[in-house]
């Protein structure tokens, strides 16, 4: 395998993190087998620490079970809508679409098996938690590498995560990471969405990066302008 990268395939690398989409409306076209392998072989070629490689991919493909999932996020949507008091915020967070868990014609359950390797896995015992940020490697690298399939992601986080873990029944010391939809996307937009539709802005990358201790700026570092 050669070290050396071109120009192109660098700034390829680049475009497509910068294009990378959290999608939640899908078209009703099916995700070729083919392409389902390669963005699952990209999520397996992730970093992990100690080479634990602690995930496993739960295919949903029982509509009675994603219809039980969408009921748990619907129910614990609720729940964060009634935390918000400012009338004008709450308006648009309930407007937002948050999932497209009936619509996605591919639901991937991402877990991490805590207790694979043990007792002892190289690196982690200082930072337990390790194994979840691999995991999350894996489900940054099925993103990119749907993204480049023109295939859309999105990640479903309001959830009742102890019930969703016992209906795709999970053993003890494995836990739900993330509930991916994913499939075509009507649209990759120019910006993430929550920034389209005035939830947030993206930060500027200058304030977020600081020298030898937190707070203190790093004044040489030079920032550009992202969409």
């Amino acid at each position: 395998m050669s070290d050396l990268f071109t120009a192109s395939e660098r700034d390829a690398v680049h475009r497509v993190i910068k294009a990378r989409r959290d999608i939640r409306h899908f078209s009703s076209r099916p995700v070729p087998e083919e392409a389902m392998h390669r963005i699952l072989e990209a999520a397996h070629h992730a970093p992990s620490v100690g080479f634990m490689q602690p995930w496993n991919f739960i295919m949903v493909t029982s509509r009675d079970i994603r219809r039980q999932i969408k009921d748990s996020f619907e129910r614990t949507n609720r729940q964060q809508l009634a935390q918000l008091t400012e009338k004008e915020r709450k308006e648009l967070y309930r407007s937002l679409k948050l999932e497209g868990i009936m619509e996605a014609p591919v639901n991937v359950a991402v877990t991490c098996d805590r207790r694979r390797d043990a007792p002892f896995v190289l690196g982690r015992g200082p930072m337990p938690e390790t194994d979840l940020y691999s995991t999350c490697l894996a489900i940054q690298n099925m993103w990119l590498a749907a993204r480049v399939e023109g295939i859309g992601i999105g990640w479903v986080s309001i959830l009742d995560k102890p019930f969703v873990e016992k209906l795709l029944q999970l053993p003890e010391g494995v836990e739900l990471v993330a509930y991916l939809c994913v499939g075509y996307p009507e649209r990759f937009g120019d910006k993430p969405m929550l920034e389209e539709l005035g939830w947030k802005k993206r930060l500027a990358l200058g304030d977020l990066v600081f020298e030898n201790a937190w707070g203190q700026r790093l004044s040489s570092f030079q920032t550009t302008e992202e969409d």
